[in-house]
């Protein structure tokens, strides 16, 4: 039986991509999580369907355009349509000063973040076309609000490209009646600490934070499941006129931090 809404979350495995799938499936939505380590899809997709959710998973590397469209197509195949498309997966990289950040680090972190978001759109698009739908970009406070981090700069810039070319799209497929939005988290609790090299520590500047980093919470840091909420309004027909816009969510944290 082929579901009223269909759902491709990229990172679904983990952290916000799993909170953002586990809404929506709350939602009535159908969802197909996918990602590159299959124990971790596996285990989410089970998390949903004992929930009483629809979920599969696919494995998909977005850097890799091939694998890109062959997990739609397993989207399609399984489901039957696509409405909502959840640009998540992402990896922190390298932190380093430009004396010791190299080419290939940088390349590495764009062709993640960036060029990866650009092939999910991509290759959602034509799915989207038939009913019209809802794309959500997942970039971060960081290159959109915050610039103090010093050594971020290759994650920062693939953050920023997200958006300008999230903003592009949104007028670009207005007519198609998809909508193109941001999310810039925060501080959340997630696993994307876990493949960040941080060589950063000598790149450094003077900067001094009121105290409590995060005005509406103080030192707690957001959850991915309160992400997965927002996503999951920016894909429903409540947000229906909302394209084209940032929204960030990190308790005010990036006003202090700019």
């Amino acid at each position: 039986m082929t579901p009223d809404r269909v759902a491709f979350v990229t990172g679904g495995g983990s952290g916000i991509g799993q909170g953002a799938a586990e809404k929506l499936a709350l939602q009535g939505v159908a969802v197909a999580l996918a990602g590159r380590t299959r124990d971790e899809l596996d285990a989410a997709v089970d998390q949903i369907t004992r929930a009483g959710g629809r979920a599969l998973a696919v494995t998909a590397d977005v850097s890799d355009e091939d694998s890109v469209v062959a997990a739609y197509q397993g989207t399609i195949d399984e489901f039957g349509r696509l409405d909502i498309v959840v640009a998540n997966a992402g990896v922190n990289g390298r932190w380093a000063g430009i004396d010791d950040l190299t080419a290939d680090d940088f390349r590495s972190t764009i062709d993640i973040n960036l060029t990866g978001t650009f092939l999910t759109i991509k290759h959602a698009v034509p799915h989207l076309r038939t009913d019209g739908g809802s794309v959500t970009v997942v970039a971060s406070v960081n290159g959109t609000r915050i610039f103090s981090n010093s050594g971020a700069s290759a994650y920062s810039s693939s953050k920023a490209g997200q958006v300008a070319l999230a903003k592009m799209l949104a007028v670009e497929l207005g007519p198609d009646r998809i909508r193109v939005n941001v999310v810039c988290p925060g501080a959340i609790e997630t696993e994307i600490g876990d493949n960040t090299e941080a060589d950063n520590e000598d790149v450094t500047i003077d900067v001094e934070f009121p105290e409590g980093h995060i005005p509406l919470t103080g030192t707690k840091s957001g959850s991915a499941a309160q992400v997965g909420e927002l996503i999951a309004f920016l894909a429903s027909d409540a947000a229906s006129h909302v394209s084209g816009s940032e929204v960030w969510i990190d308790g005010a944290q990036s006003l202090l931090q700019g």
